[in-house]
């Protein structure tokens, strides 16, 4: 095993014995599901921070790479497939020194600024917010704003709003069609500031709450728009944060957002490629940590809201390495490896349990940020990472029932911590067809699981799936090998007597669907 993967004698022990448990069984509860997984729950975030959107997204209607109207037609296919049901942006930290004015017009007399929050980069403005809305039309996604309350004022917001969605005669209706655009577009969700507790103002919560109250009484609805008001909410273990703003602004909000990313050590988040099982492993537990979390802070809402009328949305989540090596400084480009692919799926089987409040997810970000689904560069290529197999993988769950389900697998501890993590991970739905979509993860590097799975109120005949996994827990996609992790057809999942057995090989995650 490459030295990068010298397990400790406490971890070696640990994976000794789960070698010889490797087996787990579950038993899903068909007929109790009842709680709808939101598509939101797949939700993308778009930030003006290094390449995410010129070079990413947008390359302009002049470029020498295919372009559909300014827009990478690679990258615009690939994300068609992933099924995007919502899309955050423009920030994110830029969006607190965004002015929307600057990002409309004639595109040579928008002026250019710098991004004094990702690198000191001079944007030229050429994607604004007919190059976003748009965007989200062809690909039939919902847009989610984000306005400047940090540096912004109350009118700027407010006439964004009705230059967005406002018909007939007004000012900013006016201008918009000067601008091209005749009739106004669908504009649901409106984030009222971004981490207004760090870059978003540093603000206190309780002067926060007085700014949201008064900023979001003049975001106005117009004709049949109507927005879901979605207020700027904690950094990961900030209860306080959650406390003052159910209790400060309440059903003023349609909305109330977190933010948590899997970071072990701020200050040495650690290389995206170049890391030891037991790094592998502490990233697990910490992504993990996002279950308590949620309980937490849910536990705060429901006591003033038990009628649940107020979503939880965690709209920026994910991991976070130190950037690549020989990239832009501030510009956040990670590679994305089969770890990070982890990272999404039991992330994504936790959300699941929780949508009864949470209702939407935005892992960051969508384009070379962060742990980004698509990996782009100035030559043309285009790389899809783990990341995006996952949640392409996933999307059968989008709007489909969630199935609660019990199950009992090997643990083994993390070192260095007080965590835990379940070698098995698992997630199920019910579509609106009728199918039923099970979701698996080995977490263990070494040893397969043999998982027996009970279908608690329903009879099946038929299984098929596809695998994700690598040699390495480490391999991850390049512009030379772009297709080094990638899904392939899985057969090792079989149904006898009404009962499922499946082999899920060491560091797999495997898609099934049940007929």
């Amino acid at each position: 095993m490459n030295k990068r993967f010298l397990l400790s004698a406490g971890l070696m022990a640990t994976l000794s014995l789960a070698a010889q448990n490797n087996t787990a069984t579950i038993t899903v509860k068909v007929d109790e599901g009842k709680q709808i997984i939101p598509k939101e729950i797949y939700g993308q975030f778009a930030e003006h921070l290094g390449t995410c959107i010129y070079g990413g997204l947008w390359v302009g209607e002049n470029s020498s790479i295919p372009n559909t109207n300014g827009y990478r037609t690679d990258v615009f296919n690939a994300l068609k497939a992933l099924k995007v049901p919502v899309l955050r942006w423009p920030g994110g930290c830029f969006a607190d020194e965004y002015h929307w004015m600057d990002g409309i017009g004639p595109k040579a007399q928008r002026p250019k600024m710098v991004n004094t929050n990702w690198g000191g980069t001079v944007e030229d403005n050429s994607f604004g917010t007919h190059e976003f809305l748009n965007l989200c039309e062809m690909l039939g996604t919902e847009p989610y704003i984000s306005g400047n309350v940090g540096s912004g004022s109350v009118e700027e917001l407010a006439k964004w709003v009705e230059y967005m969605t406002a018909d007939g005669e007004s000012p900013m209706a006016n201008l918009r069609r000067e601008n091209g655009r005749d009739k106004p577009w669908k504009v649901k969700y409106l984030g009222v500031g971004n981490e207004s507790w760090g870059c978003g103002g540093n603000m206190r919560p309780e002067y926060y709450a007085d700014l949201y109250r008064r900023y979001s009484t003049y975001c106005r609805n117009f004709g049949n728009n109507r927005l879901f008001k979605v207020a700027s909410g904690a950094s990961d273990y900030d209860y306080n944060w959650t406390e003052v703003l159910m209790q400060q602004v309440g059903n003023r909000m349609n909305g109330l957002s977190l933010h948590f990313y899997s970071v072990i050590n701020w200050n040495s988040k650690g290389s995206a490629t170049e890391f030891s099982a037991d790094d592998y492993y502490r990233a697990l537990g910490k992504c993990r940590d996002i279950d308590e979390l949620l309980k937490r802070h849910i536990a705060i809402m429901d006591r003033y809201d038990p009628r649940k009328r107020i979503a939880l949305l965690l709209d920026e989540w994910g991991t976070w390495w130190d950037q690549e090596p020989g990239s832009t400084p501030g510009h956040l480009y990670q590679q994305n490896t089969m770890r990070d692919a982890f990272v999404a799926s039991l992330s994504l089987d936790i959300f699941h349990k929780y949508t009864d409040r949470l209702k939407m997810a935005n892992i960051a970000q969508i384009v070379n940020v962060l742990q980004s689904m698509i990996l782009t560069n100035a030559q043309g290529g285009m790389v899809l990472t783990p990341t995006y197999h996952v949640f392409r993988m996933y999307n059968v769950h989008q709007d489909a029932t969630y199935l609660p389900l019990d199950l009992t697998c090997m643990q083994t501890p993390v070192a260095a911590s007080d965590w835990t993590v379940p070698m098995v991970s698992a997630t199920a739905s019910k579509d609106k067809a009728g199918k039923i979509h099970i979701s698996l993860s080995n977490i263990d590097l070494d040893a397969a699981q043999e998982i027996t799975i009970r279908l608690q109120g329903a009879n099946v005949t038929k299984v098929s799936g596809e695998i994700l996994t690598a040699g390495n827990i480490a391999d991850h996609n390049t512009f030379e090998q772009p297709n080094a992790v990638a899904p392939k057809a899985f057969n090792g999942a079989k149904i006898s007597k009404g009962t499922l057995t499946v082999t899920v090989p060491a560091k797999s995650i495997v898609a099934l669907e049940l007929n």
